[in-house]
């Protein structure tokens, strides 16, 4: 019954979208939506001056506090990491009566469904076209760095979260930023911190979680289709209504029907990407070294057009942040709901994703687009998923990619809709409560801004999604610093137990803590 009122609610929205078109949906959306974007994003992005150059506010605190907790941690994403393998692929554990849904594997494909993404594809593209092949070091950089945040708002996310009558799982920065604040005995500076970031979330879920993801999806998908004087050309809401329908039926199954989903997709669909770019880049072997040469390079001495340095390093920091999330506060929803006893054990799990998603998928991107050249046709303001489509067809061999590409971002960016819809959908009843018919009002809210997105103007969409993540990730960041002692403390009681014991942070163990 649930299924199909749903179902009927999507479809009820066909009417309503054949109207806005008949008045001019593009025109519209772009009336109305662009300037409270714009507006929205120049408060998030207000700048302060840095050695003469302005680098906005909560680009700052995200790259202080990465930063940070990389060396309070004792640079725990080196060596950690090597355990963080081993929790996916050797770890045989009993999970019975353990409290959560999923399992480890489960949880991390569905955090990786909404990180590797059309940030990946789409956002590296952005990236090297506003700031320049010199981004994606500042990319990759920046998420080297992030592996420490996720193990910290992910390990969080387990000690914090609540188990509700029927068995779910509820968690992420809402709650452990209000239960670790009231802890330490301030509750009510908790509950506030707790609200702006579900608040933030709501939004965060329509930008970055679906409108841009059928954004991109609806350009590559309509090149491949005839074309913008093609059907989909014209009516490109058709497309996000196909969209909208398939997610509006996967999302009523909850983390379950979710983890089922991208536990299948997630791991299909970065072979077939991966195997592409490899081909790519074999193709043009010889040319590898002055790529990397020109990644780095230009990271440290961009070309003027791309802003200077400082601008290509914001540039890389926010498409980083795009990619893999890592302070967000995003994915530890999902983490929240693995079947484990020990918080700490899901954290290191975690940093395998932003290693995984920006340092090697992005990076592919990266090498595909500069060894074949293609961004030097796109140096005019902001070049997404037509790029990297550009890049692989401009290979020989690989001129029939941008329809195989089609469907790989299709996958994409429905896996990472699915995730956002779960995210969304819990700090929706952080703020208003559990319930089947307020979750149902979500959903379909949600389903609908995938059929507006698919027709929008991306820059507007990009400004409003980067703007949402950072407004999500400054309660978050405050909450992570201010439990930093308490995750420190969780993670050496785990080290300890299980031996984890290197040069890098052998001090926890001879000295008291």
């Amino acid at each position: 019954m649930k299924k199909n009122y749903i179902l009927l609610s999507i479809l009820g929205l066909l009417l309503l979208a054949q109207k806005t078109y008949a008045m001019g949906v593009d025109e519209t959306i772009e009336k109305y939506f662009a300037p409270f974007s714009d507006k929205f994003s120049e408060v998030i992005f207000a700048p302060i001056n840095i050695m003469g150059a302005e680098v906005p506010i909560l680009i700052f605190l995200m790259i202080a506090t990465s930063i940070f907790c990389t060396f309070y941690l004792r640079c725990i994403g080196i060596w950690g990491f090597k355990h963080s393998l081993f929790q996916i692929f050797h770890k045989k554990t009993d999970t019975e009566g353990h409290k959560g849904e999923v399992s480890s594997f489960g949880a991390l494909a569905t955090a990786l469904s909404g990180t590797i993404g059309l940030g990946n594809i789409a956002g590296v593209a952005i990236a090297i076209s506003i700031g320049g092949p010199g981004a994606m070091f500042w990319m990759a950089t920046g998420a080297i760095f992030g592996m420490a945040l996720k193990f910290c708002e992910v390990t969080l996310s387990l000690k914090y979260r609540h188990i509700n009558r029927d068995g779910s799982v509820s968690g992420g920065p809402m709650f452990y930023i209000e239960r670790g604040f009231a802890k330490k005995g301030y509750h009510k500076l908790g509950k506030t911190l707790a609200y702006i970031f579900a608040l933030a979330c709501i939004p965060g879920t329509f930008g970055g979680g679906c409108m841009l993801q059928t954004n991109q999806a609806a350009h590559q998908f309509i090149v491949i289709t005839g074309g913008t004087t093609g059907f989909f050309g014209i009516h490109t809401w058709v497309f996000g209504l196909f969209v909208a329908i398939v997610v509006g039926l996967v999302i009523v199954g909850g983390i379950k029907s979710i983890s089922n989903v991208t536990t299948k997709v997630v791991p299909v669909m970065c072979l077939v990407y991966i195997t592409a770019c490899l081909i790519i880049i074999l193709t043009h072997f010889t040319h590898i070294p002055q790529a990397i040469y020109t990644i780095v390079h230009e990271a440290f001495f961009p070309k003027a057009i791309y802003g200077g340095v400082i601008g290509s390093i914001i540039i890389g920091l926010r498409r980083s942040i795009q990619s893999n999330e890592a302070g967000v506060g995003s994915s530890p929803i999902a983490y929240a709901a693995v079947k484990t006893n020990e918080p700490a054990s899901q954290g290191f799990v975690s940093m395998i994703e932003p290693f995984l998603d920006t340092v090697i998928v992005c990076s592919m991107t990266a090498f595909v687009i500069v060894l074949t050249g293609e961004y030097l046709h796109y140096t005019e303001g902001i070049s997404g998923v037509e790029l990297t489509s550009a890049a692989f067809a401009s290979v020989p061999t690989m001129h029939f990619f941008p329809y195989i590409l089609a469907v790989v971002i299709i996958l994409f960016a429905l896996s990472t809709i699915l995730s956002w819809a779960y995210y969304g959908q819990k700090a929706w009843s952080f703020l208003v409560g559990e319930g089947k018919k307020r979750t149902i009002f979500y959903q379909i809210v949600f389903c609908l801004f995938i059929i507006v997105g698919s027709s929008m103007n991306v820059k507007s969409v990009v400004d409003f999604t980067d703007a949402t993540y950072l407004v999500m990730a400054a309660p978050n960041l405050i909450a992570i610093l201010f439990l930093l002692k308490e995750i420190k403390a969780e993670l050496i009681e785990y080290c300890k137990r299980h031996d984890l014991i290197f040069k890098m942070n052998k001090v926890w163990f001879t000295d008291e803590q």
